[in-house]
């Protein structure tokens, strides 16, 4: 290491706690609940599907309890790079940090395929100037600009500043929430609760109602991923630790109510044939037009949908960008991912490498949509894994740790939020019932480590060799660092 005084940059606290939980909640819910509440339904019946989305909201909140306790205790930018760095070293927290990024990076990626279909439904645009024909699914340019413009403008507003983007997804939660509740009404009061069999499928088929309750459940840590964009902000919150636990189990808990009361509304609102016609087209859209009697209210729904999308994509972006940053802030990657705008306080590189990313993948075509939700959700699993792991290290090497909050049973929850990971993990293993698709999705993978694998090699040969006391300094802050570890670094500190 040189003589050189070492720099560390960080971030502005200007996130309040509601600009958090709308950060949090806007992120998770998105658009995937318009396109997927009626195949629920249709997959494992009324009840089926809600105890799908609780027992998922159970596991999840096992895991969520690992990042209650970490975050407040170490409010840093980079949430799982940070968790398990202090738990596991340098080599997994540099893949958990990845494979989060792959996470956040697949879904803003799709929501820029999904806009152009929310959209669509709206205001029909010609399908104009074929570009080429990707896994049976021709690309045509005009589909296309439309998740590119979005892309960018997604972007453009996470570079002038957080606060901005945090009052952008305040408005478009307020938004999103505001269509759940007209749909919610329309089940209500022009539905019937007779329209609500089955309450289970698979029944009257004789194969019971377990299958389509797993099948369901599959789709819950992609349904759930939003809370831990938390983390990766908390170096931004202007609110006391403590508070960020709460917004934690918060931001879950309002997960789980919206899809409970999202599929209890599509149930009500129309009839099983009629709900199971929609497939292939919008069916929340297509359901509340039923129940209201008019094709105006369907697009009335799309206009909140059109919230969730660019709620969850300005979420993930935020979280992607933050991510990113924090690798390069602590030279795992090239440092000019590590820098902030003196003018806007914002990571200018990482942001533009996710804004990159999102305006090229529009140009995959709409069958590219499930490859991203598929390898996302199991980059966030993967990291599921590595933070409770970490807990549990963390807990047993660092028992005097400033913990504002502390989880009663910490091996208990550790345990259970491991084997909650390790469960929805082997869900998309080949031998799973949601293996990943060879070729395409375990192509994405590849090419992200490879990726990744580049970054780091440039990173190393660029700034050459780092010493556990500067990254550790890089990482924690001389706040948050190991004294033990920094001790040498004092009078370099830049």
């Amino acid at each position: 290491m040189s003589n050189e005084p070492v720099q560390r940059e960080s971030l502005s606290k200007v996130l309040s706690r509601r600009d958090i939980l709308a950060l949090a909640f806007g992120t998770m819910v998105g658009w995937g609940w318009v396109m997927l509440t009626a195949g629920w339904v249709a997959s494992a019946g009324v009840l089926g599907a809600i105890i799908a989305f609780l027992f998922g909201a159970v596991l999840c909140m096992f895991v969520g309890a690992t990042y209650a306790e970490l975050t407040p205790a170490l409010p840093l930018a980079g949430g799982e790079l940070v968790f398990s760095y202090r738990g596991l070293g340098y080599f997994w927290s540099w893949f958990t940090a990845w494979a989060i990024c792959l996470a956040y990076i697949g879904v803003a990626a799709w929501e820029g395929i999904a806009i152009s279909t929310a959209i669509n439904y709206v205001i029909p645009f010609p399908q104009a100037v074929p570009l080429w024909t990707l896994n049976g699914s021709t690309v045509y340019l005009t589909w296309s600009l439309v998740g590119i413009i979005g892309a960018a403008v997604i972007m453009l507003i996470n570079l002038v500043g957080i606060k901005q983007s945090a009052v952008f997804q305040t408005v478009g939660t307020a938004g999103l929430i505001l269509s759940g509740i007209i749909f919610l009404t329309g089940g209500a009061f022009l539905g019937s609760p007779s329209n609500m069999e089955p309450m289970f499928s698979g029944i009257a088929e004789g194969i019971g109602p377990w299958a389509g309750i797993l099948a369901v459940m599959m789709m819950a840590p992609g349904m759930y991923v939003g809370f831990d964009v938390i983390p990766q902000s908390a170096e931004e919150m202007n609110i006391p630790p403590k508070q960020i636990a709460n917004v934690v189990f918060l931001s879950i808990l309002m997960g789980a109510a919206w899809y409970i009361l999202m599929i209890t509304a599509a149930s009500l609102s129309a009839p099983e044939e009629v709900r199971n016609s929609f497939a292939g087209s919008v069916p929340v859209a297509e359901i509340a037009a039923y129940a209201f009697g008019s094709p105006v209210w369907g697009k009335i729904m799309i206009v909140g949908a059109l919230c969730g999308i660019v709620t969850s994509w300005n979420g993930f972006f935020i979280g992607a960008s933050r991510v990113i940053f924090s690798m390069g802030r602590a030279k795992m990657i090239p440092a000019v991912f590590g820098k902030v705008s003196p003018k806007y306080g914002t990571p200018t590189a990482a942001i533009l490498l996710v804004g990159i990313i999102c305006m090229i993948t529009p140009l995959m075509g709409r069958n590219a949509l499930v490859w991203f939700v598929d390898t996302a959700s199991f980059g966030t699993v993967v990291a599921y894994l590595m933070v409770a792991i970490s807990f549990v290290y963390i807990r047993k090497n660092e028992p005097n740790l400033n913990r504002p909050y502390k989880n009663k049973h910490p091996m208990v929850i550790g345990a259970a939020a491991i084997i909650s990971a390790l469960f929805f993990i082997s869900l998309y293993l080949p031998f799973g019932p949601s293996g990943l698709v060879w070729p395409y999705e375990w192509a994405f993978i590849l090419f992200w480590v490879i990726l990744g694998v580049i970054l780091a090699a440039v990173a190393k040969a660029s700034i050459g060799p780092v010493s556990a006391a500067e990254r550790e300094y890089l990482i924690f802050g001389e706040e948050y660092a190991r004294k033990e570890i920094i001790k040498d670094l004092n009078r370099k500190i830049g």
